[in-house]
């Protein structure tokens, strides 16, 4: 069995503090979870604005936060699903939103460009437009980790089911969604979507979150944590409310074997469409 946790984190404009947080706050996490792999948050290294990302934005390998994420992989021994980070892109003066993962050894093993991208204007009138520095991804990935096959996804692409759908047609099992959700569209959507995407897919979801206040060129923002884990009948089954911390959980693929007996919804398929990502 799988051991995963997630973190959460305050992430702000310091990327330098911020890195020296997220090394402290995985470090606590494997002492006290014991996990097998760990979960960080969406923008883990740098959280000030979308407009900020080509200017902190990381090269394809070696950047400060890979370096960081390889080397605590390889030092604790734990796989590392890396939240996600700006990386640059292919594209001067724009940038990805990234996940990286590590194994044990360190070693990249997968690497997701977030697709869906976060353009909204919330109802208390603050502008978010990550498609103006952003580039999206456009691969879907998934990774196996110990025997355990892992879908990405990253924060907005919650809401877009089509990508779970084909995740799960690839062979998830567990779905990762590091974000940084805010507060307005968290306290209403943020649960009631991550445990519709686990009950439809039947995989396990685990979703690491930002939470509390950022600066913004544009302001104060806020984002809503409640990390959470849940399996595949659409159960919470770990949590960190508010505040820094970290949740865990055994990935049980009995579990995943049992829900999908039950109610075969892959086998009752009467329409399959492929996505058009």
């Amino acid at each position: 069995m799988l051991r995963a946790a997630v973190i959460q984190l305050n992430t702000r404009s310091d990327k330098a503090a911020n890195l020296a947080a997220i090394e402290a706050a995985v470090r606590e996490c494997v002492a006290k979870e014991r996990p097998d792999w760990v979960q960080l948050p969406e923008h883990c290294e740098w959280l000030g604005g979308s407009a900020g990302a080509p200017a902190v934005a990381e090269p394809y390998r070696d950047g400060d936060t890979w370096t960081l994420l390889s080397r605590l992989s390889r030092e604790l021994k734990v796989w590392i699903h890396g939240g996600s980070f700006y990386e640059q892109s292919d594209n001067p003066g724009r940038a990805y939103n990234t996940t990286v993962v590590f194994d044990r050894d360190g070693v990249e093993q997968a690497r997701y460009r977030k697709i869906h991208l976060f353009d909204v204007t919330t109802a208390d009138g603050a502008k978010f437009h990550e498609s103006a520095t952003v580039d999206p991804g456009k691969a879907i990935v998934t990774y196996d980790c110990e025997g355990v096959t892992v879908g990405c996804s990253i924060c907005y692409d919650v809401r877009f089911p089509e990508l779970y759908q084909q995740l799960a047609r690839q062979g998830a099992q567990l779905i990762a969604v590091p974000a940084a959700f805010t507060l307005l569209t968290g306290k209403d959507h943020w649960e009631v979507l991550l445990r519709s995407r686990a009950i439809e897919t039947e995989c396990w979801v685990a979703a690491a979150g930002q939470w509390g206040t950022y600066q913004t060129p544009a302001g104060e923002r806020q984002s809503f944590g409640q990390s959470m884990i849940i399996d595949p009948w659409g159960t919470v089954v770990s949590r960190v409310s508010e505040g820094l911390g970290s949740a865990s959980a055994g990935i049980d693929m009995g579990i995943v074997n049992r829900v999908r007996s039950q109610i075969p919804v892959a086998a009752n398929k009467a329409i399959r469409i492929e996505a058009s990502l």
